[in-house]
């Protein structure tokens, strides 16, 4: 569980790195090169991921999901 956790955590760094970088390439290149939307790509392609390993991880009983979620 720990492990997941961990590694959830490491990916939305990673994601949040992309988007900084994808901002910084934009300021910097002016829209003369791609390389804004290679790293916008991967912030996409690691969001697809973090949210595909929290639905394996609550469908195998890893994470524990809040069946009755209560709003105060």
């Amino acid at each position: 569980m720990l492990l997941v956790k961990l590694l959830v955590l490491l990916l939305l760094g990673f994601t949040i790195v992309s988007l900084f970088s994808a901002m910084f390439f934009m300021v910097k290149d002016k829209g003369q090169t791609k390389r804004s939307v290679n790293a916008l790509s991967v912030r996409i392609g690691l969001s697809i991921v973090i949210i595909i390993i929290i639905m394996i991880a609550g469908f195998t009983g890893i994470i524990e999901l809040n069946p009755n979620p209560t709003f105060q």
